[in-house]
Order: C-alpha cells, then structure tokens, then sequence
C-alpha cells in the first residue's frame, strides 16, 4: 500500500481538475479540518512544482457586491473588499498546469 502525503495529494487533485478549485472545495475533497491548512501546504505546493515544470495558477479572489477584483492573485483569503468594505469576498481559487 502506497501512502501519500497532503501535499501529494493536493497536487494530483489540482492537476486533474477540470476547473479551479477553491481552498474549501480541496479541504473538503481531502478530508482537511480547515481552510487555513489549506493555504499553508498551497505555499509549499506552488515551490514544489516549478521544479517539475509545472504552475500553480491562481484565479485571484473577488468582491462579490461591487465587483472588484484582487490584482495581487495571493495564496490567501481576503477579509475585505477596499472598495465597498464588504466582506461578500469569492475566494481564490487554484489549479495546477
């Protein structure tokens, strides 16, 4: 039996799929308690990979009352939108190719 880290796991889940994933859609694929852990190992994934050839891509996070758009595509969730303030915030989402 062949055991797999979190991180290998991650990675051939984001290299499969068909559309980016969100931190809670790959927390929840994987069985991971949060969010937060999530975005630790995405830091760590996106180093691991170039070595391969491979990118993490990153859709960046959006306001979903304004519509404002993140520039700086971060591994993170924001709090808040710096336009309207509101905190109706679509996460990042993430892919590997």
């Amino acid at each position: 039996m062949e055991w797999e880290t979190t991180r290998e796991r991650m990675m051939k889940l984001l290299s499969e799929a068909s559309t980016p994933l969100s931190a809670r859609d790959i927390a929840l694929e994987l069985g991971l308690d949060s969010e937060r852990a999530v975005y630790e190992e995405l830091k760590h994934v996106a180093k691991s990979i170039r070595r391969s050839g491979k990118r993490l891509y990153i859709q960046p996070a959006y306001c979903r009352k304004c519509g404002y758009v993140f520039k700086d595509a971060q591994i993170k969730r924001p709090s808040k939108c710096p336009r309207c303030k509101s905190q109706w915030i679509e996460p990042p989402r993430f892919i590997i190719r």
